[in-house]
């Protein structure tokens, strides 16, 4: 009796934990539950909101968020806006002075050129909302028709986090910093901010100004993993210091698992993470294609205990050129959500093995798997390279 009533007193508390975190941490898919979740952020705010993404597109969804960033506006509530000047190239500059025009406060993050510098390879790659210090949506997911999906489509595949606990205070002391470029070249450890019973905490990647935390979390997550690693990896090209992590794990024993791309919006990078196929097989790693619409996610767990979600893809264009931002979370409850939510994603997949790798790998295919992969690789150290020449001019003795 008293063992079945230990038993069901600690069910019952696991059950109120995992409620108890669920008011402070919340995942969230792309699609319109995202876009509902943008809106109430947007409408609830009474002084300040902070919006930073690298893609917002002239479309349906665009106009949805931008009436409601307006509304806001003339409620006297602050309003930031911070877009790519890249990924955001192709917002008309009518849509971009009507928010202006309605007292939003708009910045797009870089040209393309400049008097000294050549951008294209630093983006600023956010996808973060977040009001008045409470609040805030933080993921993968751009500002666009794609993300949310129609009657005939499925959505993109990303999920976001929607947070409402001291990380969302921090979170906006970060956007702020970025939007009236108050950036320090200071490396400080990110802090861990209590949600519940979870703890969450704001990781950067900005490899100029020597903040490497998303990929330093991936880096020790992998290497200290126990059991398993589950990843969703659009545009999936691991650099040395990521690749070594996870050959390692799989060398361990590590159950390991990646949910990649079978339809890409950029198809060169697709073949070039198929040319590596064969050796994630070699290193018994299970691979699942989603077929469904296009892989835009960038999320993991591991050991269903620590999970992140942002803006950094596992390749070297997010560790050294791009910034980025992923939060992470410390929960067993959170991580086994994800995991069920990645179960779930697995079940409409197609497994890749290396018999199915054999019937799709002929000569041809192969060589354009090849090909496709030197070309990825070669415009990544491009790109990666213009922002480490800036690093050695701005910090060279």
């Amino acid at each position: 009796m008293d063992h079945r009533y230990a038993l069901r007193k600690r069910s019952k508390t696991a059950l109120q934990n995992a409620a108890d975190n669920s008011k402070y941490v919340e995942l969230v898919r792309s699609g319109e539950d995202y876009f509902l979740r943008l809106e109430k952020l947007i409408d609830k705010a009474e002084k300040e909101i902070h919006l930073q993404t690298y893609i917002f597109e002239n479309d349906e969804t665009g106009n949805r968020i931008a009436s409601c960033l307006k509304k806001a506006a003339q409620r006297k509530v602050k309003v930031y806006v911070l877009l790519d000047a890249y990924g955001s190239a192709a917002l008309p500059n009518s849509f971009a002075q009507d928010l202006v025009q309605h007292g939003i406060l708009l910045r797009f993050f870089s040209p393309l050129f400049s008097l000294n510098n050549f951008y294209i390879g630093r983006r600023m790659h956010h996808k973060i909302a977040v009001a008045d210090e409470k609040m805030a949506l933080i993921g993968g997911i751009n500002i666009a028709d794609k993300y949310h999906g129609t009657q005939d489509e499925e959505p993109w595949l990303d999920y976001a986090v929607q947070l409402n606990c001291p990380a969302a205070k921090n979170l906006q002391i970060l956007c702020s910093d970025y939007f009236f470029k108050k950036g320090s070249s200071k490396k400080i450890p990110p802090v861990l901010h209590s949600a519940g019973s979870a703890l969450v905490g704001i990781l950067q990647n900005d490899w100029l100004q020597q903040k490497t935390e998303v990929c330093d979390a991936y880096t020790n997550a992998f290497i200290h993993a126990e059991k398993e690693i589950v990843i969703v990896g659009s545009y999936f090209l691991p650099g040395n210091r990521l690749a070594k992590a996870f050959k390692k794990a799989c060398k361990r024993g590590i159950r390991t698992t990646v949910i990649l791309a079978g339809i890409s919006d950029v198809p060169l990078v697709r073949r070039a993470t198929e040319h590596l196929y064969s050796s994630f097989l070699d290193g018994h790693m299970r691979i699942f294609e989603w077929n469904k619409s296009v892989v835009h996610g960038k999320a993991a767990v591991v050991d269903n205990k620590w999970s992140t979600i942002g803006s950094f893809n596992l390749n070297s264009l997010s560790c050294y050129g791009s910034i980025e931002m992923n939060v992470e979370v410390h929960s067993g409850e959170f991580a086994e959500n994800l995991r069920a939510d990645f179960e779930m994603v697995i079940s409409q997949c197609s497994e890749i093995t290396k018999g199915s790798l054999r019937q799709r790998a002929g000569l041809f295919n192969k060589l354009g798997n090849w090909i496709s992969y030197q070309m990825v690789r070669t415009t990544m150290l491009l790109l990666t390279f213009l922002p480490h020449l800036r690093f050695l001019k701005n910090y060279r003795l």
